[in-house]
Order: structure tokens, then C-alpha cells, then sequence
């Protein structure tokens, strides 16, 4: 029987991918007639006015000091949202002047660079089936960025 609780990951990463894909529209739409740096501040304050609303009505707003006392944990969040919001920043600035038929597909590179990275710093192997996947992502956005 197809246990739903297995597939939980590819459901999410379904939804990331169609809203991330928003981004890129909306985003697009937005930064005619803007500096793309202050609107990624907009987009930030509204991202985190947003997930504090989702915390809070789950219940999880306590969590807050237990993360923030844990060094480790809490500085790697804090990296996360450094590089987060330098791709932000990047993104925008890209889909300021360039199409998002281009740099969508380039930003997806994220994905082989992550590979790339799980592999070499946290030990995660990956099978010749998902190499090839991700060989094929690569030269799908330098097809894209030549063309």
C-alpha cells in the first residue's frame, strides 16, 4: 500500500517549486519601476511577518529561546539567512534586467551547486540515476544561458 508519509517530502518540494516559480513572476512584475535591493527588503519584512504568523498560530513561538541558546544551531541558522539573503538580493537584481525565461533556469544551478556540497561537506551519496538528473540540470541552464 502507497503510505502518503514517504512521498511528504516530494509533496513539499512540489509546492516549493510552484511558488518559487511565483516568485520569479510576481517578482518580475514588481521591480518595473523599483530599486530590486529595497523591494528584496519589502519582500524580507512581509516573508517574516508571515512565518512568525505561521509560528504563532502553531503554537511554536516558545521554541525561540531554546534555537536561539543553542550557538551552533542558532549561527548556522544565521548563515542560512545571510546566503539567503544574498540570493535574494542576486535573484532580483537578475530578473531586474534580465528575462525570468533565463534567469529562472540559471538560478536552478542552486540545485547542482547543493548537490555538490551535500556530497563533499555532509557525506551524502547520491546513484548514478540521480548523477545523471543532475548532470542533465546543469546542462539544461548552460543551454539556457548560451542560447
Amino acid at each position: 500500500m502507497l503510505n502518503l508519509l514517504n512521498y511528504l517530502w516530494l509533496i513539499y518540494a512540489l509546492l516549493s517549486a510552484i511558488t518559487a516559480s511565483l516568485v520569479a513572476i510576481f517578482g518580475k512584475i514588481g521591480l518595473k519601476a523599483v530599486d530590486p535591493n529595497t523591494a528584496t527588503a519589502i519582500r524580507s519584512i512581509v516573508m517574516s511577518v508571515f512565518l512568525f504568523g505561521v509560528i504563532t498560530v502553531q503554537g511554536k513561538l516558545h521554541l525561540l529561546p531554546s534555537i536561539i541558546s543553542n550557538k551552533k544551531t542558532f549561527s548556522f541558522i544565521v548563515f542560512s539567512g545571510l546566503a539567503g539573503a544574498l540570493s535574494w538580493l542576486f535573484y532580483f537584481l537578475a530578473l531586474k534586467y534580465g528575462p525570468v525565461t533565463k534567469v529562472a533556469p540559471i538560478d536552478k544551478l542552486s540545485v547542482v551547486i547543493a548537490a555538490l556540497l551535500a556530497i563533499l561537506f555532509l557525506g551524502e551519496k547520491i546513484n548514478t540515476l540521480n548523477g545523471i538528473g543532475i548532470g542533465f540540470i546543469a546542462v539544461g541552464a548552460i543551454i539556457v544561458a548560451i542560447s
